[in-house]
């Protein structure tokens, strides 16, 4: 199915209603890529992950020997 887009603010009233877009084309995509960047936002969310757990254990441990020692 082809998109006619008119548009009725265009300036230039002789342009032809079925132009042809990019859209027409089919597009493909390489599924492995899309697989690698999954693999590789889940591990970048698992180190921040790590990271906070490790600085919320630290500011706990911190803490808790402050108020022992006080």
């Amino acid at each position: 199915m082809k998109k006619i887009i008119k548009d009725k603010y265009s300036l230039n009233t002789n342009l032809n209603p079925q132009i042809k877009y990019f859209s027409d084309r089919t597009k493909t995509t390489n599924i492995n890529i899309l697989l690698n960047r999954v693999k590789i936002e889940k591990k970048n969310d698992f180190k921040k992950k790590l990271y906070l757990f490790l600085m919320l254990s630290l500011l706990v441990i911190f803490f808790s020997a402050i108020i022992i020692f006080i």
